[in-house]
């Protein structure tokens, strides 16, 4: 669950810096749009866990966040599923993750990252993230992952209160957080 400038009980602060494969790739991969005429294919960051899980596609609109923060209190993950966000009308969008600790998100190390609109994202099966959120304007992306419609297709954890910062201009990213 995620609110806007709720900042009583926020137990710390998080900057979003700019999103790139390298700082990503502990929580899966970034898929840069080609950059000359032709296909790239990133079929190896996608996986699935449940060969009985079915591939599913679906589109999302977003209305952009407003305010100076967003207060998260949970997030998610899929366990036994790749999940990849793309692109379709975006501006800049939100990537927030957390690594797995015994089967809960690492509070401590939260990451936010500033995506622009040709990057895609690749979550790894059982990163823990945030829902979409979009900076800037409304936003359209389109989603795939493996679903089997069990509860296991998703699950949901809350963490002590922490707010995001909305970045209107990208803080240095020596001063990343943790």
């Amino acid at each position: 669950m995620a609110g806007q400038s709720e900042e009583g009980s926020i137990v710390r602060r998080v900057h979003p810096v700019e999103l790139n494969a390298e700082r990503f790739a502990p929580f899966g991969a970034v898929h840069p749009s080609p950059i000359e005429p032709g296909r790239d294919y990133f079929d190896g960051a996608l996986s699935t866990a449940r060969p009985h899980a079915k591939p599913s596609l679906s589109l999302v609109r977003n209305a952009p966040m407003l305010g100076e923060s967003l207060v998260v209190r949970s997030l998610e993950r899929h366990a036994h599923s790749s999940q990849t966000f793309v692109p379709m009308n975006a501006a800049r969008w939100l990537v927030v993750v957390a690594p797995d600790d015994s089967g809960q998100p690492d509070a401590a190390h939260i990451r936010a990252f500033v995506a622009s609109a040709s990057q895609a994202v690749t979550y790894a099966p059982g990163t823990w993230h945030l829902g979409l959120h979009v900076l800037d304007r409304a936003s359209t992306h389109a989603i795939f992952m493996w679903r089997d419609g069990t509860g296991s297709d998703e699950s949901f954890a809350n963490i002590p209160p922490l707010a995001i910062a909305l970045p209107y201009a990208l803080k240095d990213s020596h001063h990343a957080s943790p």
